[in-house]
């Protein structure tokens, strides 16, 4: 009886300090299975925000930017209409300035010669992102790896004792249950990230194309 009181009484201060101790001393009992789960954070972080602002940078364009293009060229000022072009930093820019330097060839080739810039710069701006994804696969694995070592050092604990101490099973729960969470929270904020980022990139596509048809729209106006 009184073994028992023991028991229930140790068990009470375990569940009180538990619930006293910080996020950070949870998250090293967790094991050694927390360190590459930490990188892949912060490797998750760095390469949202870096792709974050290299997408916004590329995203932003005057909205009068075709009209000024349309002028040019159809007061047949061709070079002022190359120069603004070059000299803007923007996907839908550079994919105009080759329609421009290609203007007088075929409209189907002038097609192909701005698809093909297109497709280089969409090529940029996705630069790094697959990382994410790769990370959003890849960390819910670690967790998972980390909830069998924690169910074998349980299986071990009774293995080695008729009467396991409730510390060794919490210890053991700790990091099947730690590592799990962990690997599934970082798992789904870099998906979470992944999509978000890839529907920045399909607004930049989108302009991209409209600019495409504007400018192909504008070689068949009559000059002035």
């Amino acid at each position: 009886m009184f073994n028992i009181l023991l028991q229930i009484d140790s068990t009470g201060i375990g569940a009180s300090t538990v619930g006293k101790e910080s996020l950070f001393s949870l998250l090293v009992k967790g094991g050694v299975l927390m360190i590459p789960l930490a990188i892949f954070m912060a490797m998750a972080i760095f390469f949202f925000i870096e792709r974050l602002l290299a997408i916004r940078k590329a995203s932003k364009i005057e909205d009068n930017f075709m009209n000024i293009i349309r002028d040019h060229i159809i007061s047949g000022n061709v070079t002022a209409a190359r120069s603004l072009a070059k000299n803007t930093e923007h996907p839908v820019a550079k994919m105009i300035d080759k329609g421009i330097q290609r203007i007088g060839k075929p409209i189907d080739a002038i097609e192909r010669s701005m698809d093909n810039v297109g497709k280089l710069e969409i090529y940029k701006m996705e630069k790094n992102l697959p990382v994410l994804s790769v990370i959003a696969r890849i960390a819910p694995l670690f967790g998972f790896v980390g909830t069998i070592i924690g169910l074998v050092m349980l299986l071990r604990d009774f293995a080695a004792a008729s009467n396991p101490s409730i510390t060794d099973i919490a210890d053991a729960m700790y990091v099947k249950m730690i590592t799990s969470a962990t690997g599934l929270i970082i798992g789904m904020l870099s998906f979470l990230g992944y999509a978000y980022l890839n529907s920045q990139i399909d607004k930049t596509v989108n302009k991209m194309e409209s600019a495409k048809a504007d400018f192909l729209d504008i070689l068949h106006e009559p000059t002035k």
